[in-house]
């Protein structure tokens, strides 16, 4: 039979109204310590509402007037009462036990709840001197909450003790998993919105419990604030069943406990006791570990927290709901310059809080409430974790030329470009056992990094089969990171980054847009940064892309998108670096660069798969420190100008333009060909746009003012033109990706796109002046080899020898 729903009955459990239901009894606070909790969480109440109304009479000292009001009220209530909650009683627990504790706000607009809190223990005035602990500093820390020249309205890098913004939401489990590697004291809170737990990535995120080796690692107290309602929707896991939320939390392989209602006393004693129950598991789970050495994984405690949609707000505001409602989910009372009714309800409401017994005439915090918070580095505004460049140590790099390939001339080898590279990361992960992690989408082997497991296998706490013995390279201490799910990963190494250690990432080019926005997050979060003298800088996220879409003829067109570099190009240039090596020896050079530097985003694209080989590891170097070069070898203009430019950014490209080079040469032996490899994409750009951009004078140096140049680019053409915009010289003309693809050959997948070495000489031939009356023989020689390429693949499934065999030859 299907169950009968008694709809009056499900609607009482899943109320956030009455005293405190909790799966945790007790009550540990004295009548005095939970009068002292009430008092500072009704002072972070009123810090909340004055950051949203108020740029004047910040203690109300006088009758609430309009012109106290801000003339645009932005900013989110709805959360802002169950955070400021929250922290208090884990600020309480730090005090108790003398915790290592960070707190994340997953909820995005909640940002009242916990900069009241670090205002109130002090850091914030620390970090501020003008945001001083008295009544002009507390009115001038209202006035900026969302306000122009202030701070946003999330818990943006401006915030002391925030790693995580929350501006995205469904990045807080992750981000707190990566703060929690490698710091075995440190206790993670990471609150998830109930709206946030809707979301793709945090959904995936519940398993960071897998993740986590309770010797070496830190922990993570997730507590899932069920407050009813998103912007204008109630939320999903708000109405399920209670039996069908604790079943999916421990399907999940947590043990939720419950705390839920609004009554402020019976709530407080209930989440006192909650929060040290959890903090005693996490003790005795760790304890255990680390006293028999055997990581096993536990079933951390987790907390569900119910409580009202904007708990405290008015009950009902001109007939409509207000408290847990949705309409307490932003601005409650919108007309309060306005309305008088709504002023004196406002001014009422502020005046519940009673901040004549919460700061002194001063407009400081009453000294009763101060001794609640910690002090020092165990504030969690002030925890140096929270600004990781503080703690971060440089990582031990070895000899990246110890790692370098003999290349004797150029072209003339094919060698896998990317495993020298793993033996390099490797031996830096040798050195740095402590600090440093790598990370992927179930794909170190695949793309082929598999060296690093000599060292460090892939984490793995769950279940074992024998055959895993066999190549699994798993185990309880690993460090590899895998995960199919690309923003896990790529939210645990910014969790791991920002926390002061150092990472790399490696993704399939194609799905590295699956963290498009988590790229865009954290580029946005750098650039904030760099304009706070007190954020010490971090170690940089550097992301290889490989698997890339020249080399995925057997996976088709789905595996072939390169606009990722797209994306990049429309973030600040303070933070964002893209490189494109073309060979081992450029890919190593650019590698030891990429994790030396600090504050960026490097991205470096370098295919997996045989290639040829140009550069020997001097010249790398020197060609990788510009960042962009004519070859002369390849060139034959030398003491003259040039008929043509050719020039190639990418792996694939720079061998076909190469080809194409060859082909010129042979036909047009009198044209005279400038080769010019582009490793460092910026340098296209002006130096006025990026700091790596060249001059126009350096620019047209290298591709002349007016002569054609025949751009062979690995991503979509149109990002070249982009980059050179403005420049002196209109003839350039660029090959590129164009979404033409299928199950072909590597060569058919280039003549689709025009991006083969035939289609370039063509190209050449239709702009060179000289070569337009004469060059008609030789495009009918490249058009008809082509053809033979086409028919070749089709009837053996591969390319011909001729193509995949093709050397440099020219001296």
């Amino acid at each position: 039979m299907i169950p009968v729903v008694d709809v009056e009955e499900q609607s009482l459990s899943l109320s956030a109204y009455g005293e405190a239901r909790s799966t945790i009894q007790g009550s540990p606070l004295s009548l005095e310590e939970l009068r002292k909790t009430d008092a500072y969480w009704r002072a972070c109440k009123y810090l909340a509402l004055g950051m949203i109304y108020l740029r004047d009479n910040p203690l109300l000292k006088e009758a609430l007037k309009p012109e106290h009001i801000k003339n645009r009220l932005l900013g989110h209530w709805g959360s802002s009462p169950g955070l400021a909650f929250i922290y208090i009683h884990l600020n309480r627990l730090i005090k108790k036990l003398d915790l290592d504790m960070i707190f994340m706000a997953g909820p995005g607009h909640g940002a009242p709840g916990v900069l009241g809190p670090a205002y109130l223990e002090g850091t914030y005035s620390e970090v501020y001197p003008e945001k001083s602990e008295d009544e002009r500093g507390l009115r001038d820390f209202f006035k900026q909450f969302s306000f122009p020249g202030g701070i946003g309205s999330h818990c943006t890098p401006e915030t002391p003790g925030s790693i995580h913004e929350g501006g995205e939401l469904g990045y807080v489990l992750s981000h707190a998993c990566g703060a929690a590697f490698d710091n075995p004291d440190l206790i993670v809170a990471a609150v998830v919105g109930d709206g946030e737990s809707e979301t793709g990535p945090l959904a995936t995120s519940w398993h960071i419990n897998k993740f986590l080796n309770p010797i070496r690692d830190g922990a993570v107290l997730p507590i899932l604030h069920l407050n009813g309602y998103k912007i204008n929707n109630p939320t999903l896991l708000a109405r399920i069943s209670h039996e069908e939320l604790e079943n999916l939390m421990r399907g999940y392989g947590w043990i939720p406990h419950f705390v839920e209602g609004s009554d402020p006393g019976t709530m407080h004693q209930a989440m006192a006791a909650t929060v040290e129950n959890c903090i005693q598991d996490i003790r005795e789970y760790q304890q255990e570990c680390r006293r028999t050495g055997l990581a096993c994984r536990p079933r951390w405690p987790m907390i569900v927290l119910r409580s009202p949609k904007g708990w405290g707000a008015p009950h009902e505001v001109s007939g409509h709901r207000l408290e847990g409602f949705w309409r307490a989910h932003q601005v409650p009372l919108t007309d309060v310059k306005k309305d008088p009714e709504q002023l004196r309800i406002l001014e009422s409401w502020m005046r519940d809080q009673k901040p004549e017994d919460l700061f002194d005439l001063d407009g400081k915090l009453v000294p009763e409430l101060r001794e609640l918070a910690p002090t020092g580095t165990r504030r969690m505004s002030a925890n140096p974790r929270t600004n990781g460049g503080v703690l971060k140590m440089a990582l031990h790099l070895p000899h990246f030329r110890d790692y370098a390939l003999k290349v004797d001339a150029p072209g003339a080898t094919e060698v896998e470009n990317v495993p020298p590279l793993g033996n390099f990361l490797r031996d830096v992960m040798k050195s740095n056992m402590s600090n440093f992690r790598v990370f992927g989408p179930d794909e170190t082997t695949s793309n082929k990094l598999q060296a690093v497991y000599q060292v460090a296998k892939k984490f793995w706490i769950a279940g074992y089969f024998p055959e895993d013995e066999d190549g699994g390279e798993l185990a309880p201490d690993g460090r590899v990171m895998e995960m199919l799910s690309e923003h896990t990963m790529e939210g645990m190494l910014e969790g791991y980054l920002l926390t002061g250690r150092h990472g790399f990432f490696s993704s399939y080019e194609a799905f590295v847009h699956v963290i498009d926005s988590m790229f865009n997050q954290h580029a946005k979060w750098l650039s904030i940064c760099n304009h706070l003298s007190w954020r010490r800088d971090i170690a940089s996220l550097n992301l290889l892309i490989t698997s890339t879409v020249w080399r995925q003829d057997h996976n088709g067109f789905t595996h072939q998108d390169p606009g990722f570099l797209d994306v990049v190009l429309n973030h600040s240039a303070a933070v964002t670096r893209i490189y494109l090596p073309p060979d081992v020896n450029c890919l190593l050079s650019v590698a030891d660069h990429c994790l030396r530097s600090e504050n960026y985003i490097n991205v470096i694209v370098s295919d997996k798969q045989l290639h040829l080989q140009y550069l020997n590891i001097d010249d790398a170097i020197t060609h990788c420190t510009k960042g962009i070069g004519i070859w002369d070898w390849a060139s034959n203009d030398r003491g003259g100008e040039p008929d043509l430019v050719m020039a190639s950014a990418g792996d694939i490209p720079t061998q076909e333009a190469l080809a194409a080079t060859a082909l010129l040469r042979e036909e047009f032996p009198e044209l005279k060909i400038r080769f010019v490899n582009v490793v460092d994409l910026f340098k296209l750009q002006p130096n006025t746009e990026h700091p790596h951009g060249l001059t126009d004078s350096d620019f047209d140096s290298l591709f002349t003012a007016d002569k054609p140049i025949i751009f062979n680019f690995h991503g979509y053409p149109w990002l070249i033109h982009r980059l050179a915009y403005g420049r002196t010289n209109k003839t350039l003309h660029v090959r590129g990706y164009k979404e033409k693809g299928n199950i072909n050959t590597p060569m058919e997948l280039a003549i689709n796109n025009e991006t083969d070495r035939f289609s370039l000489a063509i190209d050449a031939i239709d702009r060179v002046p000289q070569l337009r009356k004469t060059g008609g023989h030789a495009k009918e020689k490249f058009r008809n080899a082509q053809i033979a390429c086409r028919a070749y693949a089709y009837e053996n499934g591969i390319d011909s020898p001729e193509i995949t065999g093709w050397r440099w030859l020219q001296r």
